[in-house]
């Protein structure tokens, strides 16, 4: 099987990253702010300026689009980076798309200088707060309505990862090497 890769997508990949976004209103659209209905019309322009907005990132196996994911600044605080609009196609769900995403995203954030991360999610939702916490997003008391295009009120969680290395950590007694972290990745 062809190994998942994940780059940064440019203003010129607009059209790539409009049809796996649209793919993902189509198929999910209680999961998103935006509805198919407002941004299937939308033109070049739209698309190109939602590129430089954000950094888009996409999951491809061989050629074939896996999902998408944004990064972007936090809006409530400078020093750290916000990921959004995570989206993996039915047929590469359980396949370890998310989790490269959010990787490269949280890797991209470190370069950015991003002390911390956030990304919210639907209370209700349980493999989605199970997969951030897994990857190491830790719950805060931070609450908002969702704000999901779905007509059913909800509740957002803000989840945050540290993206500093932890300098606490002791050397491991029983390993060859110290245990240390380097931010999320290792």
């Amino acid at each position: 099987m062809t190994e998942i890769t994940v780059r940064v997508l440019d203003e010129s990949d607009w059209s790539l990253y409009r049809d796996v976004r649209l793919r993902a209103l189509a198929e999910s659209p209680g999961s998103f702010t935006a509805t198919m209905a407002e941004e299937a019309d939308r033109d070049e322009q739209f698309w190109r300026e939602r590129m430089t907005r954000s950094h888009r990132l996409l999951a491809e196996r061989g050629p074939a689009p896996q999902g998408i994911v944004s990064l972007g600044p936090y809006e409530h605080e400078p020093s750290a980076g916000e990921v959004f609009g995570l989206y993996v196609l039915p047929q590469a769900r359980g396949t370890g798309v998310s989790w490269r995403l959010v990787e490269a995203a949280a890797a991209l954030a470190i370069q950015q200088v991003y002390v911390q991360l956030y990304y919210w999610v639907g209370t209700d939702n349980g493999r989605a707060v199970g997969f951030a916490q897994n990857f190491g997003f830790r719950a805060t008391d931070y609450r908002r309505p969702s704000r999901s295009s779905d007509l059913e009120p909800g509740e957002e969680i803000a989840m945050v990862l540290s993206l500093e290395p932890d300098t606490t950590l002791a050397p491991n007694p029983t390993g060859e090497k110290p245990a240390t972290r380097e931010g999320p990745l290792i």
